[in-house]
């Protein structure tokens, strides 16, 4: 009989077991440092992890993840900050795919009518030079529309650009791709899609939705939403006349902060909580909760299209960033999903949010045992979907109705921190409940 050989360790990331975690304690490792870094750190009971040495909680970067995954062993507690496959939502062709492949689905349920009535919240959009010939035909179908390419495998707007003109994109034709010279190299893949014409604006300025949503499974599927975000708006007032000008048309922080005109201390953004005021005032409250219910049904549908492809491991979870465009007839517009958003903080309400977040988030995975399981609400996130939609339960808040048929208070008065303080107070009380029964019974 073969002798049997000592099980991996992810959390140890060799060939030796973990070992010696002590009730209430966290071991943890962050390959970043930034607002991350500065929470887990500041966490009572956990403890930084250096080197080889055990650890129990990993905020890694995917590279890692890609590395290390498919070789190593979880133990029960150890929880990791991504899913295996987390890339068949963030990788920008692939969640097309997907969502093109969901529509598909419905279709066949629910018929063309309804599916498209669901699924209806991104551009049309092509992957070149895969799809290049069908882009063609589209292309041709709709003389003088704007197009936007971007690559797929790049963030913070590099590589994007805006055109009219099919010249301008040659190097992605199907033949030129097909090319087997040796010294032919394979041109980048990038997408596609319709250039949005006619943004919400702000001041003359396009803006899009930063919207973080926290999957802690995929089966059964369940999500929260953050009630705290921020619209990033443009540095110059938005014009067609210039499709060359990122400045005008990209929203992303890396690129706006370079306009020669660019005001560190004002910065280009605005809370959640500032835009729903906005749109309550300028439109009512009604168009604006049919507003909110919309961005509702992007966040749920998006995460449906994966949800039979996701690998799912009770290890893992997944911080994603939401990036939604708002048009001139309040309608939203999927722009992409970030497996890794922003963490480093860039002004001081900013730093708030993040550390925010990132707090409640870790209450939420819980590493400490703290929660009973039953939570719809921990500090600024709301249960949103827990194989279905989750209906709300809170009163005396100023939104009493939730956007969407459930538990969702995406731009709402966020007082997480009063929440954390009530909660942990349910929790002491449950504790002391549960001492006085067992000393009553013994």
């Amino acid at each position: 009989m073969a002798e049997q050989q000592p099980k991996v360790s992810l959390a140890a990331g060799t060939h030796t077991r973990s070992r010696g975690r002590q009730p209430g304690q966290v071991r943890y490792k962050s390959a970043l440092k930034n607002c991350i870094y500065e929470v887990v750190k500041a966490r009572p009971g956990w403890t930084e992890v250096k080197g080889d040495g055990d650890w129990d909680f990993y905020w890694c970067e995917v590279g890692w993840l890609r590395d290390n995954f498919d070789r190593s062993y979880f133990e029960e507690h150890v929880k990791i900050c991504h899913f295996r496959n987390h890339y068949e939502l963030t990788r920008k062709n692939l969640m097309v795919r997907n969502l093109k492949r969901h529509k598909k689905q419905l279709e066949r349920t629910m018929g063309k009518g309804a599916a498209l009535t669901e699924m209806d919240f991104w551009p049309t959009t092509y992957e070149l030079p895969a799809e290049y010939h069908m882009f063609v035909e589209e292309f041709k179908r709709c003389p003088g529309s704007t197009w936007i390419m971007k690559p797929i495998s790049k963030s913070q707007g590099k590589g994007i650009f805006l055109f009219r003109r099919l010249k301008d994109i040659e190097n992605w034709k199907k033949a030129d791709y097909k090319d087997d010279r040796p010294e032919r190299q394979e041109p980048e893949t990038y997408i596609v899609s319709r250039y949005i014409e006619n943004p919400y604006l702000i001041s003359g300025k396009k803006f899009d939705l930063r919207v973080y949503v926290l999957v802690t499974s995929y089966v059964p599927l369940k999500a929260w939403l953050y009630r705290s975000g921020f619209a990033r708006f443009s540095n110059a007032r938005f014009r067609m006349d210039v499709i060359e000008d990122s400045y005008v048309h990209l929203t992303n922080v890396a690129i706006q902060k370079t306009a020669p005109d660019y005001d560190p201390e004002k910065g280009c953004k605005w809370g959640l909580q500032e835009l729903r005021n906005y749109f309550s005032a300028r439109h009512g409250e009604e168009k604006s909760r049919a507003l909110y219910r919309d961005i509702d049904r992007v966040l749920i549908k998006s995460l449906e299209s994966v949800q039979k492809v996701i690998i799912n491991d009770k290890h893992c979870f997944e911080l994603y960033g939401f990036d939604i465009m708002i048009d001139n007839n309040l309608k939203p517009w999927l722009i992409e999903v970030n497996a890794s958003p922003s963490l480093t903080a860039s002004s001081p309400s900013d730093h708030e949010l993040k550390m925010g977040l990132l707090t409640d988030m870790l209450d939420i995975i819980d590493m400490e045992g703290k929660l009973g399981g039953n939570e719809s609400r921990v500090g600024g996130f709301d249960l949103m979907w827990n194989e279905g939609p989750v209906h709300s339960q809170e009163i005396g808040l100023k939104e009493k109705v939730p956007s969407y048929p459930t538990n969702t208070f995406l731009g709402c008065h966020n007082d997480r921190e009063t929440q954390r303080r009530e909660q942990q107070r349910a929790i002491t009380m449950e504790k002391v409940a549960a001492r006085s029964k067992k000393g009553t019974l013994s």
